[in-house]
């Protein structure tokens, strides 16, 4: 599986936000149905949690694709 690296400009972003600014999701009610439905993992373990802090060296893969937060 391929790492996409993705740099943040603060010391945190949220799961959500993430989702739309990768343009996995267009819409936030998107990024709540993915992360809903079971199709994100942080870290390799499921994550329910739309505001889930995201923070350095985070992994989350939707899917076939990971991205790692740096």
């Amino acid at each position: 599986m391929v790492v996409e690296k993705f740099v943040s400009r603060s010391s945190f972003i949220k799961l959500d936000q993430f989702l739309k600014w990768q343009q996995i999701v267009q819409t936030g009610g998107e990024a709540k149905m993915l992360i809903y439905d079971g199709q994100v993992a942080v870290n390799g373990e499921m994550e329910l949690r739309r505001g889930r802090k995201l923070f350095e060296r985070d992994v989350v893969t939707v899917g076939d694709r990971a991205y790692e937060v740096q």
